[in-house]
């Protein structure tokens, strides 16, 4: 299947509410831009309201006041959204964020005519006088990468409630990726935001919500699927993954509920062991397995893991690993293993699922080949 196919899928698929987790470069983004395609009227229309990496890029930090005079503020690009600024207020904003605990305060700068909506953001610090709590100095604050996330993301879902946009293009919401550049608390909390739109939403228009964040996926998919509203939700949501092999993509479904990113990995590994189809990037996937298992134990390299499977000399498995796994593998996804470099591999896996008994829920593998005489 290709993008558009998959959009065609997603757009006819019953479901209300549909959730999908996939890796980094299987192609959200363009997924997002498919499904918009695959769903403008007649008349060639949107229908529906988008937040993806096209809206984090509106967006973008003057950042030279020494040079050009203006202070340091995050510019606002000029587009069809505009027309719709003017009737935003930071207090529509300020409301979404607050769910986050700003350290900051902002205000819109706007251009002279209204109808070109807001040119910037400038972001700053109230600081009393320690002699006087009435005077107050403002402070300029470069906010970080996070806190830009989130208050686009917070813009954004100020701006879904403008009369003329959302409620005119209401046959879907399209959320692509809002927790870039978040930490784990951050990123819950953007998921509560995320659920509140669902909740509000899900009966009048389709929500389709993409992510490569594994957690984050995790967190919506237990709460539609399994959390106190489940109720509510489980029959209108479509749970799944955006899976990409050989240049063809697919649309699969979490094998009961195995959301973790470890053990998503390890069946992708399990699906290619089985399959015999085990090539040279599956040990950079492989590396990454043992990564968050040392991680989990709490120790920096997973050469400990090594030893801890049975491995006799883990420093120079640990040098192989790190060679068969360097970035460049992912050029050539098709490249067969060496036997040495084989046996190595199903010795490491099969001693991580021995040792630590994961539960993989995947199809059970064929007996690894013989080796050839």
């Amino acid at each position: 299947m290709n993008h558009s196919e998959i959009a065609t899928t997603l757009r006819d698929a019953k479901e209300k509410i549909v959730l999908l987790y996939a890796f980094n470069a299987t192609g959200k983004t363009r997924l997002s831009v498919s499904y918009k395609d695959a769903t403008k009227n007649k008349k060639g229309a949107h229908t529906g309201v988008y937040y993806n990496a096209y809206s984090e890029d509106l967006f973008v930090w003057q950042n030279d006041p020494e040079n050009d005079g203006t202070p340091i503020q995050l510019d606002v690009r000029k587009c069809s959204l505009n027309k719709f600024h003017s009737a935003l207020t930071e207090d529509n904003v300020r409301d979404k964020l607050n769910r986050f605990k700003p350290g900051y305060r902002f205000e819109f700068i706007y251009y002279d005519d209204p109808q070109d909506g807001i040119q910037a953001v400038s972001f700053f610090q109230e600081v009393p006088d320690p002699n006087d709590a009435n005077n107050v100095t403002r402070i300029t604050y470069k906010i970080s990468r996070g806190e830009e996330r989130i208050f686009i993301w917070c813009f954004f879902l100020a701006l879904f409630e403008v009369d003329g946009w959302a409620d005119q293009q209401a046959a879907h919401f399209f959320i692509d990726d809002p927790v870039s550049s978040l930490d784990d608390h951050n990123i819950f909390i953007t998921a509560s935001t995320l659920f509140d739109l669902i909740e509000d939403h899900f009966e009048k228009r389709k929500i389709i919500i993409t992510t490569h964040h594994l957690g984050f996926f995790a967190i919506l998919a237990d709460w539609l699927k399994k959390g106190e509203k489940a109720d509510k939700f489980k029959k209108h949501s479509k749970v799944g993954i955006l899976s990409a092999k050989n240049g063809e993509l697919a649309l699969e479904s979490p094998n009961n509920d195995v959301l973790l990113y470890h053990l998503r990995l390890l069946q992708l590994i399990e699906q290619a062991w089985a399959a015999n189809e085990v090539r040279a990037f599956h040990f950079a996937l492989l590396r990454q397995v043992l990564e968050n298992v040392a991680s989990f134990l709490g120790v920096g390299q997973f050469g400990y893991v090594l030893t801890q499977i049975g491995i006799d000399d883990p420093d120079d498995t640990a040098r192989v690993i790190n060679t068969l796994s360097h970035k460049k593998v992912y050029y050539f996804e098709s490249e067969i293993l060496e036997k040495d470099s084989r046996d190595l591999f199903d010795k490491i896996f099969l001693g991580l699922k021995s040792k630590y008994n994961f539960v993989l829920h995947a199809s059970e593998p064929a007996p690894a080949p013989a080796p050839a005489p």
